[in-house]
């Protein structure tokens, strides 16, 4: 199961519309280790102003690392952790997440997502990532 949902959560979904505000929550609390990392990355974003900022250190463990798979395959959850954070989400492996600001060159996010950046980005330590 990728999220813990409450069930007065399953219960608004079930009547139709869902406060997204509760969503984000429901990835906050299922999801820590991704929560955290996109959260730091999003204020180094911030304090350093540069184009992007990302992560080069693979998870601690399987667990954590199920945790961002789950958090940036999902459209849904990506999408509310975009809209919530006002960044765009790059992933280029099992680790190797980036956020980019809105209003950004879409050139950096471009090549950050391209062909040959996730083919030098490879390493056979990432082989089962």
């Amino acid at each position: 199961m990728s999220l813990d949902v409450s069930p007065a959560l399953l219960e608004q979904a079930e009547r139709g519309e869902v406060d997204e505000a509760a969503f984000v929550d429901c990835v906050r609390t299922s999801l820590p280790y991704a929560w955290e990392m996109i959260s730091s990355l999003v204020a180094q974003l911030k304090v350093d102003g540069g184009p992007f900022a990302d992560n080069q250190t693979p998870p601690p463990d399987e667990q954590a690392r199920g945790q961002l798979l789950r958090a940036l395959a999902s459209d849904a959850i990506r999408g509310a952790l975009q809209r919530h954070f006002g960044v765009r989400l790059a992933f280029q492996n099992c680790h190797r997440v980036a956020v980019f600001p809105l209003d950004g060159s879409d050139e950096r996010l471009a090549r950050f997502t391209s062909v040959r950046a996730q083919l030098l980005n490879q390493s056979p330590d990432l082989r089962d990532c």
